[in-house]
């Protein structure tokens, strides 16, 4: 199982760098969902299995939703023209956040009962690139993945302190209203979409 956790945690990092550098929004959503199935093997360390499929399911869902909507409009979204958009920029950036988790998930590890390192890594990793992706863009689809990203970081990490099933069901209502928040906004910030509607 540890070393299934590290896989995991390597499957996140190329996810989570995957969908600061990737244009195309196809890709974007496919590791969002791939992300999600990482948290599934890193929250399976803390959870039974069908609580661990509640997370990934209801991740799937969120990342289903925001495909279709974005397939749904026809003109291609306006890509953001405020800085940074160079690659090797946002690359040397997530190096940075790797270097500050890697110094501080033993830490973090040891005021979280234990949770395991990898646990702590993956998840600290995902809310430091979701935070980073939310610093960096400003296109709805962006932001929302951004926001799942966060999102999916602390899930992992609270999974390890709560296993209530109330509470995996309110983060995954919280999942699903994101992404349909996001869906919203993509629709109404797009004009010939609305004219149409």
């Amino acid at each position: 199982m540890p070393t299934l956790a590290w896989i995991a945690v390597g499957i996140i990092v190329l996810t989570s760098v995957g969908l600061l550098l990737t244009r195309d929004w196809r890709t974007g959503i496919i590791m969002l969902a791939v992300q999600y199935l990482a948290m599934f093997v890193l929250t399976l360390s803390h959870l039974p299995l069908g609580m661990a499929s509640v997370k990934v399911v209801s991740g799937w869902m969120a990342a289903a939703i925001l495909g279709m909507t974005r397939s749904d409009i026809n003109e291609p979204v306006e890509e953001e023209s405020l800085w940074p958009q160079g690659r090797l920029f946002r690359v040397f950036v997530a190096i940075m956040i790797g270097l500050i988790v890697a110094t501080a998930a033993t830490t973090v590890n040891e005021i979280m009962a234990d949770a395991g390192l990898a646990v702590t890594a993956g998840s600290l990793l995902l809310i430091g690139m979701g935070l980073l992706h939310l610093g960096i863009t400003s296109s709805v689809l962006r932001v929302t993945q951004g926001l799942l990203t966060v999102m999916t970081g602390f899930e992992i990490l609270y999974s390890a302190v709560e296993q209530s099933a109330l509470v995996l069901a309110l983060l995954a209502v919280i999942n699903l209203g994101l992404a349909l928040v996001g869906s919203y906004l993509m629709i109404a910030s797009n004009p010939r979409q609305t004219e149409i509607s």
